[in-house]
């Protein structure tokens, strides 16, 4: 393979269109993979290298926001540890569910393309992650990683999830359709949420299988992905994945790393401050002020403290006047 970190390093960031950038991409991996459009909204982007393969599902808008140099995920994970990777890209929250999409599968499966690995690992999130598990079935024995994935848009499967009205016309019954039946033929999977956003929750709940670990991960808010790419957790998943040492302690362990991340503990602060939590919300925000600055979570314990000292006060009223009366 041509230098990786040459090549991969190229930023690609402030193109000035989508078609702009899918043709420096193709430029760049030209001598070592391809950049294929598939139909208007999707393009597959493959790089060979090692004989480990991370098929990643992406947007346009997702790489804009987690990448500062406009680059697929997986673009990481070839200059540090030589992986392959295939980018399946879309432009918008399509789901992937496209006639050409489903085509290019059928072509990888009759050319053996998921064979010539050692090992295969499957990576989305939202609608991506969606995709990640139904495409999976084209190679089995792939491990997975799936954050806040839905599991189908049908609205006679999944009528309760009206976040994706748009969708309910698009066919999720079709080819690669059901995402939990499309993982039966996994090695593993490892699917993350937050149970606190009720309907990723339920969805989960669908993809419950034998071969399916699910990881709650509490008060991380609707953009799991974003927040696991801020803590610098998601790489060092893929790692472990690869490495055979992801379990539910190894992924404890990582996501001990929350406690130190702003936008976990504003979201804790909204939590407790909400629930009326007032002692719990003190020793939040002693425990975030004793390391940084932070106004609301100071405002949040002087108002807490104001709160405990005027009930003090009434309980001590009360049972003077009780004594009274005694």
């Amino acid at each position: 393979m041509q230098n990786a970190t040459n090549t991969f390093d190229m930023p690609l960031s402030g193109l000035e269109s989508r078609e702009a950038w899918l043709a420096k991409v193709s430029d760049l991996v030209d001598e070592d993979g391809y950049a294929e459009r598939l139909d208007d909204r999707h393009s597959a982007i493959f790089v060979e290298d090692g004989k480990t393969l991370l098929v990643t599902f992406e947007t346009h808008d997702s790489i804009a926001r987690l990448s500062e140099d406009g680059q697929p995920l997986g673009w990481d994970m070839v200059k540090a540890l030589g992986w392959s990777h295939l980018c399946l890209l879309s432009d918008g929250d399509t789901w992937f569910r496209a006639p050409r999409v489903y085509g290019y599968f059928d072509r990888l499966i009759d050319d053996g393309f998921f064979e010539d690995f050692d090992q295969v690992i499957f990576y989305g999130a939202g609608p991506c992650g969606y995709a990640a598990a139904a495409f999976s079935v084209a190679a089995p024995g792939a491990r997975l990683v799936l954050v806040q994935p839905q599991a189908t848009l049908d609205p006679r499967v999944a009528e309760w999830d009206d976040r994706y009205r748009h969708m309910r016309r698009t066919s999720f019954t079709d080819r690669y359709g059901y995402a939990p039946d499309m993982i039966d033929a996994a090695q593993e999977v490892f699917l993350l949420y937050d149970p606190e956003i009720e309907l990723d929750a339920m969805h989960a709940s669908l993809f419950t299988r034998s071969n399916v670990t699910k990881f709650r991960m509490r008060h991380m808010g609707p953009d799991l992905e974003t927040v696991l790419m801020q803590m610098q957790l998601l790489y060092r998943i893929l790692a472990q994945l690869s490495a055979d040492k992801l379990t539910v302690p190894n992924l404890a362990r990582l996501f001990r790393n929350r406690r130190e991340h702003p936008g976990y503990q504003f979201g804790l602060l909204q939590r407790l401050t909400g629930a009326n939590r007032d002692r719990l919300t003190i020793r939040l925000a002693d425990f975030v002020l004793e390391r940084r600055n932070g106004r609301p979570f100071r405002k949040a314990r002087e108002a807490a403290e104001a709160r405990l000292a005027d009930a003090a006060a009434a309980n001590e009223t009360a049972s003077t006047a009780a004594d009274i009366q005694d």
